[in-house]
């Protein structure tokens, strides 16, 4: 009967003890889950770099940028006689000579027939050579270019081709030749020609041209 009672208390105690030890585990699992779930939610993710597409770049700017020269043609009036310029476009990318060669041949082609304006360097003109250096730019002209035409005529035609192979600036020097000569009497009237040639000088010597600035 005592054994009995004690194999009872036995199995009671152990009972007791086998719950405790489970509550414990279960209590330590949760402790475990709850601080694991903790870091979880303290963790940030690591954000994926951001691959640029080619559509989110930047265009890159036109280029816009063009060369602008002028042709000189003349409006003759009752008063004087008027250089009308009239603009001229290439691509920024031409080599300067190119853009100088291609003004002087347009001048020398004569203008239009429908234009308004004239012109005073005889037909047939050819530009023979070009070059540019140290001293300035030398024009080398056919013989047609000292052809015909009184005093007036003379000092229209070389004002046409100064101020069309001048740059902005009015120092620029301009040396001419006919044929391989240097120009130094301009027609039968022997108007002197004093090289180089400027637009500033050429307004000091011969005067009586007015310059319209055309934008068309």
């Amino acid at each position: 009967m005592q054994d009995r009672n004690k194999n009872r208390l036995s199995i009671t105690v152990m009972a007791a003890i086998t719950g405790v030890i489970l509550a414990a585990g279960g209590g330590v699992a949760w402790w475990a889950k709850s601080n694991l779930d903790q870091k979880t939610q303290n963790v940030q993710p690591v954000p994926s770099p951001i691959e640029k597409k080619e559509t989110d770049l930047p265009a890159p700017a036109a280029i816009t940028q063009d060369l602008m020269v002028e042709i000189y043609w003349l409006n003759p009036t009752q008063e004087s006689i008027e250089l009308v310029s009239k603009p001229m476009t290439f691509q920024k990318s031409v080599k300067p000579e190119s853009v100088l060669k291609a003004s002087l041949e347009t001048l020398l082609a004569q203008p239009p027939a429908d234009a308004k304006y004239t012109t005073a360097i005889p037909q047939g003109t050819n530009l023979l050579s070009l070059s540019k250096d140290q001293k300035g730019t030398h024009i080398n002209l056919s013989q047609e270019f000292v052809s015909g035409g009184g005093s007036a005529s003379m000092s229209s035609r070389l004002a046409q081709i100064i101020y069309t192979a001048s740059a902005a600036t009015d120092q620029d020097p301009i040396w001419i030749s006919v044929e391989g000569e240097p120009l130094e009497n301009l027609g039968e009237e022997g108007i002197m020609v004093s090289q180089p040639m400027t637009k500033q000088k050429f307004d000091q010597n011969f005067g009586g041209f007015e310059v319209n600035k055309s934008s068309s």
